[in-house]
């Protein structure tokens, strides 16, 4: 592990603590985190999703803010320690999304988030040719994986796409957009009033050499292949690096002391990885929120395309770390919910349902025997990112009968989120090219102990519930700036970490979940022509 990456030290009282704010797609969460690890407390506030015609899903940056400070300012009021002890700010959010500034910093449209496509049909004569590879021609594959690692995804969802998205069809506000920022950029720069990116936010606009960890910077051969021009793209620092203090005007609003500084922090997954404590090189944690992801730190630069998989710059200076993501997991158990057992409809007006879904959800998984008598649920109900790169695949349960119980659809859709990560395992293990025996588990999924258990069996390997799992990514970004402020060492960071419970797998449930996942990915390689063409027929 790296030693001695910090900025410069900061005088911090006995007790201190980072203020860190955790941005995902349902809204930010806003924590104080100790430099033990320690989540002394947390407000969450939630946000709107707009899920537009054609692919689309934007959010209101404003609103993003005004859900920080509701959240900042409710936390503080509860004066779990004196404003004096916050030594820093540090955010991490949902990644790969976009947001447009004019010249006096205003956000020109909403921000696109990380799982709108609209652009994908604007990157064919980027990374096209005569002769392609995988859809790509071979001259630019080859130099994009040379020099970032991977390229841009055909499924659209990347900020370059996006980028293009607004270039092609929303030519008024890319004329005046004079910054593209990524959203844990755009928060940044509500705090500091400071334009920049870190080395690992920026990755997935895949116009970065990223060969040397030391200095990451724009290529221009990139950059002249995506017409992105340069002044519209931010300076980039370490996710280490202090960015500046807080504002004034900020500071007031927060309720914290003038002249806190803000370490540049890091996205989503980067910070999943360190508030689960897998820091070192090969320990692999495992994540299920809306969205899922594996991911382990690795000393290569490497590239699958076949699997959507990449080592890209990491949160720790000079490391990398795997990228992919399964589009939809604990989404799937919010389908189940709002779509098909309570949505506000004639069978349900008004959408009663009761507070406690989520656990009476474990009960019914419970009940019903591994295997959900054979029904198999295929989680792509948003395309797939991991292990494969399909925007066109969509979801669905198989093998229903006469027979079938609710507890069975519970259990089968936990089971298929945990057959697609098996799935998703066995291309990191190929990639890594040795086995990982056991996941660190955070995000909400991780709540759950039935789930824990379900993902023990059929990844067969041991499932390690992190302590607060649904904290992970604020714990995460509290010890990023607690390192950059120099109150902590990186590598001190798997130590802070505590497992509250560790599942280990039933050997009398491998022979089953060996069957049952060989029929799960053969399905989707049966059927995927069938998703493409309904989906050129439909429109969805």
């Amino acid at each position: 592990m790296t030693r001695g990456v910090h900025c410069g030290r900061v005088q911090a009282p006995t007790k201190a603590a980072i203020l860190a704010i955790d941005l995902g797609t349902s809204g930010p969460k806003v924590a104080l985190v100790s430099t033990t690890g320690e989540i002394l407390g947390s407000e969450f506030e939630e946000t709107p999703l707009i899920v537009l015609p054609g692919g689309g899903a934007e959010q209101d940056p404003e609103g993003w803010w005004r859900a920080i400070t509701t959240a900042a300012r409710r936390l503080l009021a509860r004066e779990l320690l004196p404003p004096s002890a916050i030594a820093g700010v540090c955010c991490t959010s949902q990644w790969s999304g976009t947001v447009a500034l004019d010249a006096d910093g205003r956000p020109l449209m909403n921000g696109i988030g990380w799982m709108d496509s609209r652009g994908a049909k604007h990157l064919t004569t980027i990374v096209g040719g005569p002769i392609r590879i995988e859809g790509y021609g071979p001259g630019r594959l080859i130099r994009w994986l040379r020099l970032t690692g991977g390229a841009p995804t055909h499924s659209g969802k990347d900020p370059l796409a996006h980028i293009l998205f607004i270039r092609h069809e929303r030519p008024d506000v890319y004329a005046k957009t004079a910054h593209f920022l990524e959203i844990k950029d755009y928060l940044n720069f509500r705090l500091t009033g400071q334009i920049a990116a870190s080395f690992d936010s920026i990755t997935l606009h895949w116009v970065t050499d990223n060969r040397d960890l030391s200095r990451v910077d724009y290529d221009p051969t990139l950059l002249r292949w995506t017409g992105i021009e340069r002044e519209r793209l931010p300076p980039l620092k370490r996710a280490v690096d202090v960015l500046g203090p807080v504002t004034p005007a900020v500071a007031r609003e927060l309720g914290i002391p003038e002249g806190t500084p803000v370490v540049m922090g890091t996205p989503d997954i980067m910070s999943g990885a360190l508030g689960s404590g897998a820091v070192r090189d090969y320990a692999a944690h495992l994540y299920v929120g809306t969205s899922s992801w594996i991911t382990c730190h690795v000393p290569f630069k490497k590239t699958s395309i076949a699997n959507n998989l990449a080592s890209l710059p990491s949160a720790i200076p000079g490391r990398y770390f795997i990228g992919g993501e399964q589009e939809c997991a604990g989404k799937c158990l919010m389908y189940l919910r709002d779509s098909l057992l309570f949505p506000d409809d004639a069978l349900n007006p008004g959408g009663a349902r009761p507070s406690d879904v989520y656990a009476r959800f474990d009960a019914l998984a419970a009940e019903a025997a591994p295997g959900a008598g054979g029904l198999l649920f295929m989680p792509w109900l948003y395309g797939e990112r991991t292990p494969v790169d399909d925007h066109a695949v969509r979801g669905g349960f198989f093998h229903l009968s006469l027979g079938t119980t609710r507890a069975q659809l519970v259990r089968s859709v936990f089971e298929g989120v945990a057959l697609n990560s098996r799935w998703y395992l066995q291309a990191v293990e190929s990639f890594v090219k040795r086995r990982i025996d056991g996941l660190n588990f955070i995000g909400g999924g991780a709540k759950s102990r039935i789930w824990c258990q379900i993902f023990a069996d059929v990844l067969d390997r041991e499932i390690r519930q992190i302590a607060e799992p649904i904290d992970a990514n604020a714990r995460g970004a509290g010890l990023l700036g607690a390192a950059g402020l120099g109150l902590i060492e990186l590598e001190d960071i798997a130590e802070l970490v505590t497992v509250e419970e560790t599942f280990t797998p039933n050997p009398n449930n491998r022979a089953l979940y060996d069957a049952l996942a060989g029929e799960f990915v053969g399905l989707y390689k049966r059927n995927r022509a069938a998703h493409a063409r309904l989906g050129r027929l439909l429109g969805g």
